[in-house]
């Protein structure tokens, strides 16, 4: 049985496939990106045994979940055809699923008709989308008939003009209505699974999102596990005036101030560094059993 939450307190579970998945300790999600265009050339992997070893990788290195996308959604994409969209995970799910049946999976699309394909072929275990719903109408009512957990993200706009001048009178005030939102659509349906995602990056200037990462424990107002992907994102690059190649330590200190605010899943590409951030910060939140004066 669940355990009785206070006020304000994120839910620590969910169901994934007749599993109960606790949150208690944070989860690391390990990103695979079967493209050849997404904006972090590290996450990109087209060839079966690739993905298959970053399996590997992602799992050997502690991480919890395996997020596969095979669409780009970063900023000033065109998404490609369903079709290809399809193709491209049937490819990174056979060889995920064959080495680890029962690995914890992700599928990152913001199309129904996806979303319904890969949980029947492959038990996917959680749907990834983007669009909240916003780029397909039946997506919320597919997730509801699919029974499984599903990330609901905020981005204004969509990611081939998302970052064309985007703009907020009060950007935490309107994320947290836009959540109540969709939300309350999600239960009407009985969608009882839903973590929220702020959406760093998508349709957020830098300062938005570090508006964002400052506010992220109003989040918690809607009992919700929070997931915060911000790995290797402009909003650490261009600060600093480097790459994406060389943003790890920067994406490592943000994951820490997220883990500190109340984030209950990380989305990254280094999933070694998030696991030693999880576990650095939770001794920092544990009882002593002896205190000395």
């Amino acid at each position: 049985m669940e355990q009785e939450r206070s006020v304000f307190t994120p839910r620590r579970t969910i169901q994934c496939n007749g599993k109960l998945i606790t949150m208690d300790k944070p989860l690391v999600m390990g990103i695979i990106n079967v493209t050849n265009d997404s904006f972090f050339k590290g996450s990109r992997f087209r060839f079966p045994f690739s993905i298959a070893r970053r399996a590997q990788q992602i799992i050997e290195q502690g991480g919890d979940i395996i997020d596969i996308g095979a669409c780009s959604t970063r900023p000033g994409s065109k998404p490609i055809s369903e079709q290809e969209e399809l193709k491209r995970l049937t490819k990174a799910l056979h060889a995920v699923r064959k080495k680890y049946p029962d690995a914890l999976i992700s599928v990152d699309t913001f199309r129904s008709s996806v979303a319904k394909r890969v949980v029947s072929d492959f038990k996917v275990d959680i749907i990834n989308d983007i669009s909240a719903g916003e780029l397909d109408p039946a997506m919320f009512e597919t997730i509801a008939e699919l029974g499984v957990p599903y990330i609901l993200m905020h981005m204004k706009g969509t990611p081939e003009n998302m970052q064309l001048n985007p703009h907020y009178d009060n950007v935490i005030r309107e994320l947290i209505l836009f959540f109540n939102e969709k939300i309350e659509k999600l239960k009407q349906l009985i969608v009882k699974d839903i973590i929220i995602d702020p959406g760093f990056g998508f349709g957020k200037t830098i300062e938005h999102n570090y508006t964002i990462l400052k506010n992220l424990e109003t989040f918690q107002l809607l009992e919700l596990p929070i997931l915060v992907g911000i790995s290797r994102k402009s909003m650490i690059y261009k600060p600093l005036n480097i790459k994406p190649d060389l943003a790890l330590n920067g994406t490592t200190v943000l994951n820490t101030l997220a883990l500190l605010k109340g984030a209950s899943i990380l989305r990254v590409h280094d999933v070694k560094e998030a696991v030693e951030a999880i576990k650095l910060v939770r001794l920092t939140s544990a009882q002593p059993e002896f205190q000395y004066i």
